[in-house]
């Protein structure tokens, strides 16, 4: 027969049981609570150690200002906390502050906890074995606080048996430090782990030196720093450039008012701001920095404190997307410059093939050429045995290479140097002061078209669309007609006028002029593709940049055309004017550099 079960009051050990299942997840999850709450001290150093990942041990110390045997006693109470001076909560300015973490943390671990106040002569020490009072006596030791938890989860074996590898809960606890030790510049932070030394910062570094040091030594050159302001907010920095990318996003972070992040809203618009610029399955590297007025955002909406709630969502997305932009664009035909170690090695180890027998040449040359070549001894012949024509095809040149103009000497007007020939009919190669300049040219002009079409976009439209001789009919599905015919006066301010003809068919009649005679069937296509991707997901100005971006790849010059030396010049020439130039719309490089070290060092002169 069943019973009404009778509501009970929770035993308080087991009430901290379960906030130790929300706060303290894994070992990492603890180590997040209590560096914050040494940086909310107003420490200057901390040191971190940890064994096995932090499933063993994991000590704190820190030089803030420090405990007394009561506030000691106090924290390691439920919902006690010195961070919120009123109950005006969602003006929360600190990083922890709901006050469980020690509770919850002690009720699964022996946690000891001591502390002295700067200016006492003596400390406190207690301890806490999951959950139970063991030691609370006197300490000796330095002014500030030392943290140590022991045994996480050992009276928990249904939490223990569900945790990582010593390896992987390393990882994490590294990230989770590599986070703060972001965040907080100004403070010096090392972390050693099983007795080794693995990060060390030092206090008072500039955020751009400290970013470098943690994510990537690379963002001091490939990188651009952030520091933008709209109305309240601010953003600062450093943004790697588009050419500078990664196969996964682990190397975003993301911070609010402080505070390390995992908010979808700002991954967002950070792939926003990068849409053009990146394939799809890359992504940028970088580290931003969003202030914000606290009654502008709620962070009390997840209990690990990870996931913020913006007031005015829009205005942060928008935010974001233009200042990253910005700062893109003024990086000009930046690019991210260092050939890949495996490029390199490849020049570095070509073999030498030894000479072959002449017969094995001739009988390469009769497969060739359909002909065999001259004797040794035949009049008129080279001593080599081989005809003048076989010389002559030896000789001829892998490449096209017209005569150019002199190299310029001011680096600075020509910084991507002068056209000396083109390669396979994609590359152009070029001659500048400073090395060899190695430029794909379907990449370059796609990035090109779509500077152009952005700016024609802007002014007249008239003045950007080429009417058509005879208007083409594209046929599609009626939801994709449905998708260009809300978009066609966003369309046909770019250049692209088209309107309804029929249930499932589109009417072009003009196309951007910088497109030139493109494939109108397959532009119109892409674009609906691109319509029904994003759909009302991205804000207006983004979905014209796909648009565009569609229509810059259509009306780029194509690989596999042969230039002549002036269209190769005029191209150089516009992309050291065109903001971006150093990347095509998918984030590869449009153009590399051999310095002339490098070039020594392929042929062993260095």
């Amino acid at each position: 027969m069943w019973t009404v079960p009778e509501i009970r009051r929770l035993p308080e050990e087991l009430v901290n049981r379960i906030a130790a299942g929300e706060v303290v997840e894994r070992p990492a999850s603890a180590l997040k609570e209590l560096v914050e709450n040494a940086i909310d001290a107003g420490s200057t150093s901390i040191s971190v150690r940890l064994a096995s990942g932090g499933l063993d041990m994991i000590e704190i110390t820190d030089d803030g200002c420090g405990m007394g045997p009561e506030e000691i006693a106090l924290a390691l109470e439920r919902h006690a906390t010195s961070k919120l001076p009123d109950e005006h909560i969602e003006l929360v300015s600190t990083l922890g502050f709901r006050g469980e973490a020690l509770p919850s943390i002690a009720s699964v671990s022996r946690l000891t906890v001591e502390s002295r106040v700067r200016g006492r002569d003596e400390g406190w020490r207690r301890v806490v074995d999951h959950g139970d009072l063991a030691v609370d006596e006197p300490a000796a030791l330095p002014p500030g606080t030392r943290i140590r938890v022991d045994q996480l989860f050992a009276r928990v074996p249904a939490r223990r048996k569900f945790l990582r590898t010593p390896r992987s809960e390393y990882a994490a606890c590294l990230d989770t430090v590599r986070r703060l030790a972001m965040a907080r510049s100004e403070i010096g932070f090392t972390l050693e782990h099983d007795g080794r030394r693995t990060l060390a910062v030092q206090p008072g570094e500039t955020l751009a030196a400290r970013v470098s040091r943690i994510v990537a030594r690379e963002l001091a050159e490939d990188g651009v720093l952030i520091d933008a302001e709209r109305g309240p907010a601010r953003l600062t920095g450093v943004a790697g450039l588009p050419t500078f990318n990664r196969g996964a996003a682990d190397h975003q972070y993301l911070f609010v008012n402080g505070r390390p992040v995992k908010d979808r809203l700002l991954i967002g618009a950070v792939r926003g701001a990068y849409a053009d610029m990146l394939a799809r399955d890359r992504h940028a590297v970088l580290a931003l920095f969003l202030d914000l007025p606290p009654e502008e955002v709620d962070v009390n909406v997840h209990p690990a404190k990870t996931e913020v709630r913006f007031r005015d969502p829009a205005f942060v997305r928008g935010f974001i997307v233009g200042a990253l932009r910005h700062a893109l664009d003024t990086s000009g035909r930046r690019s991210a410059q260092s050939p890949a170690a495996s490029a390199m090695d490849n020049w570095q180890s070509e073999p030498i093939v030894p000479s072959p027998e002449p017969a094995s040449l001739r009988s390469l040359f009769a497969r060739e050429h359909g002909r065999e070549p001259a004797r040794v001894g035949e009049p008129g012949q080279a001593f080599s045995g081989f005809g003048r024509g076989y010389e002559q095809d030896l000789m001829a040149p892998a490449a096209r290479a017209e005569p150019a103009e002199e190299a310029a000497q001011d680096a600075e007007q020509y910084p991507l140097g002068v056209a000396r020939g083109q390669v396979a009919g994609t590359y152009i190669v070029a001659e500048a002061e400073d090395g060899l300049v190695i430029v794909d040219q379907h990449a370059a002009h796609e990035r090109l078209v779509l500077e152009r079409l952005r700016s024609a976009g802007a002014g007249d439209a008239v003045a950007t669309a080429q009417a058509l001789l005879l208007p083409e009919v594209v046929e599609l599905d009626e939801p994709a007609c449905d998708r260009i015919e809300e978009n066609s006066d966003k369309l046909a301010a770019l250049g692209l006028v088209v309107e309804r003809f029929g249930p499932a068919a589109m009417l072009v009649r003009s196309v951007p002029t910088v497109l030139g005679t493109s494939d109108v069937q397959a532009l119109v296509r892409d674009i609906a593709d691109d319509l029904a991707q994003h759909g009302d997901t991205l804000l207006l100005g983004e979905k014209l940049d796909h648009v565009l971006a569609t229509m810059a790849c259509h009306g780029s010059v194509r690989a596999g055309r042969a230039l002549s030396v002036a269209e190769m010049n005029a191209l150089l020439r516009e992309m050291e004017r065109t903001p971006r130039s150093g990347q095509c719309n998918h984030g590869r490089p449009t153009w590399v550099k051999l310095a002339h070290g490098d070039i020594e060092k392929l042929f062993g002169r260095k």
